[in-house]
């Protein structure tokens, strides 16, 4: 590993844009490759061994670039394939997934008493939000609530869609009463002032964005792998389906320059 290697990125879809761009916005320095996987998207409805497989061949590849560090930038891809991706990389790469640092926030927030969690079915399932909270904090009452159709909705650009269905969400019984949501997929960030304003601002909205980037800075930081020179490195950016639509998605976080390039690693 070398602090000039690039950090690599995947998700399903477009999710993994707000953790790119996240990462990018704190380590300007750093050159992304991100891989999309859509041509299998969303990973929230597949069997489990699908996401292991799609995770680790997409490991191989970002490994394949020379990549210090790999992020698993899904939430269902971080709950299910974590443990098997991270056998992949050791002594290879650093691996991050989006569920430890948001943990790691709750933890150590006394003021959080009864949280709820949103996330596919797949995540929720998982329990892995609860299980690792609750290892350190019993007191935290914790509801969690598979909201499946929104990834896609949010995928497709379907405004009125995602806006029903998060309200029929949200309105849940078992939401009632909580003071801290955590929005447990990397799409969710994309509606978080929907989300907000459904609240009216007195619920304390919890996005991986800024704990995921903070924590792999600090981890860079630690195993000196920050790049602290400019780099010149372009961003890459891949995808399994090549789609206009993705396209225009990269285009809102990151540059027009960006070039997308399919890659069939399947």
């Amino acid at each position: 590993m070398n602090s000039k290697n690039p950090i690599g990125i995947f998700d399903s879809g477009i999710g993994g844009l707000t953790i790119a761009a996240a990462i990018s916005d704190l380590l300007p320095n750093e050159q992304l490759i991100y891989f999309g996987d859509t041509k299998h998207l969303p990973y929230g409805n597949k069997k489990n061994k699908e996401i292991q497989f799609y995770s680790e061949k997409i490991t191989d590849f970002l490994l394949q670039k020379k990549c210090k560090a790999v992020v698993m930038a899904c939430n269902s891809a971080s709950s299910i394939a974590f443990k098997n991706v991270l056998k992949q990389t050791k002594n290879k790469s650093l691996l991050f997934n989006v569920i430890d640092p948001v943990v790691d926030y709750v933890i150590e927030n006394n003021a959080i008493k009864n949280l709820g969690v949103i996330g596919t079915n797949v995540t929720i399932s998982s329990n892995a939000y609860e299980k690792k909270i609750q290892t350190y904090r019993k007191d935290i009452n914790i509801c969690s609530l598979s909201t499946p159709l929104l990834a896609s909705l949010i995928e497709d650009d379907n405004k009125r869609g995602y806006q029903n269905e998060l309200r029929i969400y949200l309105e849940n019984k078992i939401l009632i009463g909580v003071d801290s949501l955590i929005l447990g997929c990397t799409h969710y960030p994309l509606i978080e002032t929907e989300i907000n304003d459904f609240y009216n601002s007195q619920v304390n909205i919890i996005s991986s964005l800024t704990h995921v980037a903070q924590n792999i800075k600090k981890t860079l930081r630690k195993n000196n792998l920050l790049n602290i020179t400019h780099n010149k490195n372009q961003h890459q950016f891949y995808v399994s389906n090549y789609t206009e639509k993705f396209q225009k998605k990269t285009e809102l976080f990151f540059s027009s320059s960006i070039i997308l390039q399919e890659e069939n690693i399947f």
